[in-house]
């Protein structure tokens, strides 16, 4: 047997010898393999201390708006207790819109459609306004340019009723003009932009089916 060929054989062999080491080493790998069993844990423990941190933490949805242990933060807890749905960001998404509903039926002398928003007192001193309006042949024109500022003030909440408050400043800014019988300008301007500041209390039976607040109070 010449020298090559006995190299070769060794070369051979050595290769072998490589490829069974390899295979008891990183194991036989055909297609897709089940991935790793993952070590056991204790059952729910990381699903309980995750609940605990959250159970434990504060409510962003509310002390975002009111300050943390306040009697508006109790007062919004308990109303989150007998209404879990309920949600104080999402409160405050709806009063952003009904003040410039209320704001402008109320400008304008159209207060049929803003009626079931309005408590029956508002109601009464809205229309007494607007009927004194007319009398003077007094019309305004009103344009919503938006929002300011926007807060929460108060809230509070009667758990033998049920009865929750909400108590909101706003900061809107309008263009309101005033004109007489003849059509002249006795107020305002079409172009100049006002500001002005409300302070209104909306009120709600909570874990009832109607969702709508009512606007009980209004201020400055």
């Amino acid at each position: 047997m010449n020298s090559p060929l006995i190299q070769l054989l060794v070369l051979a062999g050595i290769a072998v010898f490589l490829i069974l080491r390899l295979k008891s080493v990183l194991g036989t790998r055909e297609g897709f393999e089940k991935p790793p069993v993952p070590r056991q844990q204790e059952p729910h423990a990381s699903t309980r201390r995750d609940f605990e941190v959250i159970e434990g933490g504060p409510d962003h949805d509310i002390v975002d708006h009111v300050p943390a242990g306040s009697d508006a933060a109790d007062a919004l807890s308990r109303m989150k207790r007998v209404e879990p749905s309920f949600g104080v960001s999402d409160f405050l998404g709806g009063a952003r819109g009904a003040y410039e509903m209320i704001l402008m039926g109320f400008e304008r002398g159209e207060l049929a459609d803003i009626r079931p928003f309005l408590a029956d007192d508002v109601y009464e001193t809205f229309a007494e306004v607007v009927e004194a309006r007319e009398e003077q042949g007094l019309t305004i024109e009103a344009e919503f340019v938006g929002v300011r500022e926007m807060s929460l003030v108060e809230a509070t909440f009667d758990e033998d009723t049920a009865m929750a408050e909400i108590t909101v400043k706003y900061i809107g800014e309008l263009t309101s003009t005033v004109r007489d019988r003849s059509g002249e300008i006795v107020e305002g301007s079409p172009t100049q932009v006002k500001r002005q500041k409300d302070v209104w209390t909306y009120a709600r039976r909570m874990g009832v089916d109607d969702p709508n607040w009512q606007l009980v109070a209004t201020g400055e």
